[in-house]
């Protein structure tokens, strides 16, 4: 899909269609294809994710190939925050391991502006890491589909 094509929901939101862009991202994301995660993104689209500064597509789908290279069996839920006109914020959990067998949760919380055409042209991500152990694990794959429950925050 263009640029040029609109993604809907369009901006601006309502509570509808702002918890429909957050589950389409977290089944985007759940995919584990940068390419896929990256449509939804315009094509100069500027990122902070923790001390990192992206910018467009290009540069999107390499962040992801090395972040999905190292944090394997990646597992995430996002849930609807708060929204207003063309902004959506949202808070996350995923949970991940490293080559070495580490697992962690990942907490974040992040801000989306989207552009006319429904592609987020503006994310800014505050991650936090925390090392568990594989019995402490909660998220074991996509979410289900109907399941609308939101996460803990332990």
């Amino acid at each position: 899909m263009s640029s040029t094509e609109p993604r809907p929901p369009l901006p601006p939101f309502d509570e509808q269609s702002a918890r429909q862009k957050v589950q389409m991202a977290e089944t985007a994301w759940n995919s584990r294809d940068p390419e896929r995660v990256a449509g939804a993104y315009s094509e100069d689209s500027q990122w902070r994710n923790r001390d990192q500064f992206v910018n467009g597509r290009e540069e999107i789908v390499a962040f992801l190939q090395g972040k999905w290279d190292r944090e394997l069996d990646y597992a995430l839920r996002k849930d609807l925050w708060a929204f207003s006109g063309n902004r959506i914020a949202v808070r996350f959990q995923y949970e991940f391991h490293d080559a070495a067998g580490q697992w962690f949760r990942a907490y974040g919380n992040e801000n989306w502006e989207f552009d006319d055409l429904g592609y987020m042209s503006r994310r800014e991500a505050s991650i936090n890491d925390v090392a568990i152990d594989p019995s402490e694990r909660r998220l074991f794959g996509p979410r289900d589909e109907g399941d609308t429950t939101s996460f803990a925050l332990r």
